[in-house]
């Protein structure tokens, strides 16, 4: 495990994780607000409860607005 991974700032609410988010996330390629997501699912029972889960669904709607004005602009 790097330094980075092992010494998380903050806390260790990753680090108890049998897959880290941010292994998960670069793994997979995923950009900054499927990232977030996943970050805040993992974690808001560790440390932010119900907050965490307000910031993902916050994410989820970033990305439906996104979405739906990149389709509209497909069909202009």
């Amino acid at each position: 495990m790097s330094r980075e991974r092992r010494d998380q700032v903050g806390g260790d609410h990753y680090s108890r994780l049998p897959i880290q988010p941010i292994d998960f996330i670069l793994g997979n390629g995923l950009g900054f607000c499927e990232g977030n997501i996943i970050k805040y699912v993992c974690r808001y029972r560790a440390k932010g409860g119900v907050e965490d889960l307000q910031k993902a669904r916050q994410y989820i709607d970033f990305l439906i607005e996104n979405e739906e004005n990149e389709e509209q602009k497909d069909h202009e």
